[in-house]
């Protein structure tokens, strides 16, 4: 289920399912139009006019069906993701760029299946997410019918049934019938409340049997992703080897040369002016310490030795203790995820919480670490004044590179005066605790 709906109650679900299936049920409307007019501009393709209507009648039809994704997801629960097949970088020119566009769309088997939806989906979502509305809507006219409008119709001169109570002259009167009336407005609308959520999930499931990928389009998608995924992992992994180039050059490597060269007048003094080469001696020991820490943090840059003996739970333990916030960190990892994957969450959250020193404001940060569904899922909430954003090539960004590499996504809800929530999760195998890789 969604976090929307994981919020409701339910009582509030059913009040109101029927609701929000009749607001499906209205975007028939719209539906009917643009299966017309697709249709229309299919039947026009032997001329140029046809070509040149299919691209944007298409496009338009995908904007009103993302709608049902969106809406579908977020009132059933159901994730439906885009099925299409992806775009070129570039378009050409001319009526040849038109053409290939053409045949592009109309040869996307998700073109078809939007059309196939437009066309059913007003019948379908009557007697699926609308109906509890009907059902809701034909209770409370009978429940008017028994308070007063039916004795309006009969003094009219009208005849009407409702279900099988015949509304006629002396209807008011007669108390069986009112009775029935009730009670049937009453069943009526209970069944309508009841079976709003049921229906709805039905309705979510005949959206992902037609809206949802195909087997091409999503073996398209997932080239297309894990293209743009690996080519950012080599762009990072080439950056991070200059970045460990840089360290050592301008810092233990430019020591141990200077050590090297006050080695070399060490020897030449040892005769000539001993308490001269006593002097540099203990130079060149402070400069070697200074090196191996040097050495030792560009080492831990890479991969701390707490993460590769103790795994990711104590090495973020480890990070909150040497923070300026307050972090409190609960893990419940049953076991360890694989060395990559475990690198690439404990620079994740090292950068998190980096950026929360720095930018949140936040006096108090909590870390929650647990596998569940086959994730890694990692949330850091701090109580800073929140703000945070995505956009602006930001921190957050290079952390949803990082982890798109292990195809890890990233959420972040950040409200103006916080909290800010962010969550990873990372699809990863756990190995057992007394296998882990050491």
């Amino acid at each position: 289920m969604s976090g929307e709906l994981a919020k409701e109650t339910w009582a509030a679900e059913r009040l109101r399912a029927p609701w929000r299936g009749f607001r499906l049920g209205l975007l028939a409307f719209p539906a009917m139009a643009l299966s017309v007019l697709l249709i229309t501009s299919f039947s026009l393709v032997t001329s140029v006019v046809g070509i040149l209507m299919v691209p944007p009648v298409v496009l338009l039809a995908r904007a009103l069906v993302d709608v049902y994704r969106d809406l579908i997801g977020k009132w059933t629960g159901v994730r439906i993701e885009r099925p299409y097949l992806p775009e070129p970088q570039e378009e050409e020119a001319g009526f040849a760029g038109q053409w290939n566009r053409f045949v592009r769309l109309s040869s996307d088997p998700a073109t078809w299946r939007d059309l196939a939806w437009l066309l059913a989906d007003p019948i379908v979502v009557f007697f699926t997410a609308a109906l509890p509305f009907y059902l809701v809507a034909y209770g409370l006219w009978g429940l008017a019918l028994a308070g007063g409008m039916g004795s309006v119709i009969t003094d009219l001169g009208g005849n009407e049934w409702y279900g099988f109570v015949h509304i006629q002259k002396g209807y008011a009167d007669d108390n069986a019938k009112m009775t029935a009336t009730v009670v049937l407005g009453t069943v009526f609308m209970a069944a309508g409340f009841l079976s709003g959520p049921r229906l709805l999930q039905v309705y979510g499931r005949w959206g992902q049997l037609l809206l949802g990928p195909t087997e091409k389009s999503r073996l398209a998608l997932r080239v297309r992703h894990l293209t743009e995924t690996r080519s950012e992992a080599v762009d990072a992994s080439a950056a991070e080897l200059r970045r460990i180039e840089r360290d050592l050059h301008d810092g233990a490597q430019a020591r141990l040369v200077a050590m090297g060269m006050t080695l070399g007048a060490i020897e030449h003094l040892l005769d000539r002016d001993p308490a001269k080469a006593r002097l540099l001696l203990a130079e060149t020991r402070q400069s070697s310490a200074k090196a191996l820490h040097e050495l030792r943090d560009l080492v831990r840059g890479i991969h701390p030795p707490v993460l590769a003996d103790r795994g990711i739970g104590d090495a973020v333990k480890a990070l909150a203790l040497d923070h300026p916030l307050q972090v409190e960190v609960v893990s419940t990892l049953p076991g360890r995820p694989q060395p990559p994957v475990e690198s690439a969450a404990y620079f994740a959250v090292s950068e998190i919480l980096t950026n929360a020193a720095k930018h949140s404001g936040a006096s108090r940060v909590w870390i929650d670490l647990r596998y569940e569904e086959g994730m890694l899922r990692i949330t850091v909430t701090d109580d800073g004044h929140g703000g945070a954003s995505l956009e602006g090539g930001t921190g957050l960004r290079g952390i949803e590179r990082r982890i798109g590499t292990f195809d890890g996504v990233l959420a972040l809800n950040s409200p103006p005066g916080g909290p800010t929530i962010v969550t990873l999760e990372l699809p990863c195998e756990l190995s057992s605790p007394k296998i882990s890789p050491s």
